[in-house]
């Protein structure tokens, strides 16, 4: 079943939004920035992790790890510790090419280039020849001597990775080397430059700052560019920083009839923004009866799930369940009702009584490869939210969490989808399973489809933001009341 004509309507007016976003926000640092901005203007109070916490039931708060993951939650108003959640969870990191710690390299055939290194599995076939800027975080020490971040972005081309012709044979064809083969290039030797040698490599000499400076250690038409577009006149008081490659071509509405969405990093900015939209949606709409709520709504927004989510920021740390307990803790802490009982059984009871909507992209219909499809699991753009099953354990779809959900979609208009991929296949993973068996808390994995995932540009269709709003709204809106009907003890 297609989306209606009033869904559509609504779902098309989030197209632009989205667009903006994506090329606005080119890195993780960016897109929590934006999203702290966002939350901010509607009201939701900062929190951060080192310091005490006092929430309350009627409150909206958020609070971020690393500068790169982020956790929204509003409380209902007649919330109690022990009562459940609803939540969004996604992950915001892209495939990516980092700069390594010293990217500067000597200069080759008269170019300048760039050392980088391969975030999850970027620097594939799809970088070549493509234009992309620079960006991310700096740590600038301020002379209070207190060290702050400070967001770049170098969106202008500034690094290539060119390809070899054709013409040259075998080693145009492959494979390369990504260590050698696929390095970008960011200019011209520069010339009037000193040389010098070490271990028997020649390299440019530049000191931009005292010796011992973290600026020495980069290319310095970069650290002059960067400090230029923060107006940082002293190179030394950049202590380090956290840059990465970009595509710099904007995202924009495409198709005959702009049906569709070609863009940059849509993995998966697209189910977290549509998930950060719908909690504003949520807190505002329901703000006449938001004293009938009694549970949280929230949304977590994670890092490095494209490379495991080992690390803190990931979503295999304690960053979920430590923002649940601290939720918990708080609440109950000031309550009279909740006497006698400890914190530990209120949080467990608190995951019992929660759901989970693990929201990550899934793949859409490629019509150049229907045999790579099954028949009925084969997901249109332009339509709803997919439900994402697998056998093996990789998602945490189940009979209860689909008919869950689909009750909440039911009572919204909004359509649900689903997607197997094929036996002989194996299926991606995502932070579903990780964070629902680390919590025992009901989930599904549930999110948008695309074209062309883990390629640098990628297509959804231009209704898929829109139609992922309205999805994850209903789902955030009706799941206290829906989740009576599944009770069974």
């Amino acid at each position: 079943m297609a989306a209606t004509a009033p869904a559509k309507s609504k779902a098309s007016s989030y197209t632009q939004p989205f667009c903006d976003f994506l090329t606005s926000n080119p890195t993780v640092f960016h897109a929590v920035s934006a999203f702290a901005a966002q939350l901010e203007a509607a009201g939701f109070s900062r929190l951060c992790e080192r310091d005490p916490w006092c929430v309350r039931p009627g409150g909206r708060y958020y609070v971020t790890r690393n500068g790169s993951s982020l956790m929204a939650f509003a409380v209902g108003a007649s919330y109690e510790a022990g009562n459940g959640a609803a939540i969004l969870a996604g992950h915001v990191d892209a495939l990516t090419a980092r700069l390594k710690p010293v990217p500067k390299l000597p200069p080759r055939g008269g170019y300048a280039q760039l050392g980088v290194a391969p975030y999850a599995g970027a620097l594939n076939t799809t970088w070549w020849d493509r234009d992309l800027g620079i960006g991310g975080r700096v740590l600038v020490r301020k002379e209070s001597g207190k060290v702050e971040t400070r967001l770049v972005k170098l969106g202008w081309p500034i690094a290539r990775i060119p390809t070899l012709a054709p013409h040259f044979g075998a080693p145009a064809a492959g494979p390369f080397n990504k260590e050698t083969q696929m390095v970008p290039i960011i200019g011209l030797e520069g010339e009037g430059q000193q040389s010098v040698e070490v271990n028997g490599r020649e390299f440019t000499s530049s000191k931009l700052a005292p010796e011992g400076s973290f600026v020495n250690t980069q290319p310095e038409k970069l650290v002059k560019a960067i400090a230029g577009e923060l107006g940082i006149e002293d190179y030394s008081s950049i202590v380090n920083w956290e840059l990465e490659l970009f595509d710099v071509q904007p995202a924009t509405a495409g198709g005959i009839d702009k049906e569709f969405i070609f863009a940059g990093r849509i993995d998966d900015k697209l189910c977290s923004w549509a998930a950060m939209q719908a909690l504003l949606n949520s807190v505002s709409d329901s703000a006449a009866t938001s004293s009938s709520s009694s549970i949280i709504k929230a949304v977590g927004l994670f890092d490095d799930e494209e490379i495991g989510s080992l690390l803190r920021q990931g979503a295999r740390g304690n960053f979920l369940p430590a923002t649940l307990e601290r939720i918990v803790d708080s609440v109950a802490a000031s309550s009279s009702s909740s006497s006698g009982f400890s914190t530990p059984s209120l949080l467990t009871q608190t995951y019992a009584n929660s759901f989970l909507v693990s929201s990550d992209v899934t793949h859409a219909l490629n019509p150049n490869f229907m045999g790579a499809y099954l028949e009925q699991h084969s997901p249109a753009l332009n339509t709803g939210l997919v439900v994402c099953a697998d056998s093996n354990g990789h998602m945490t779809t189940d009979a209860v969490s689909t008919a869950i959900l689909s009750a909440c979609a039911d009572r919204v208009g909004a359509t649900l989808q689903i997607f197997q991929i094929r036996n002989d296949v194996r299926s991606g993973g995502t932070v579903g399973p990780m964070l629902s068996s680390k919590m025992g808390m009901r989930a599904i994995d549930a999110g948008m489809p695309q074209l062309s995932m883990h390629s640098i540009r990628a297509t959804t269709g231009s209704l898929d933001p829109g139609l992922g709003v309205l999805a994850f709204q209903g789902f955030l809106d009706t799941y206290e009341e829906v989740d009576k009907e599944f009770r069974e003890c």
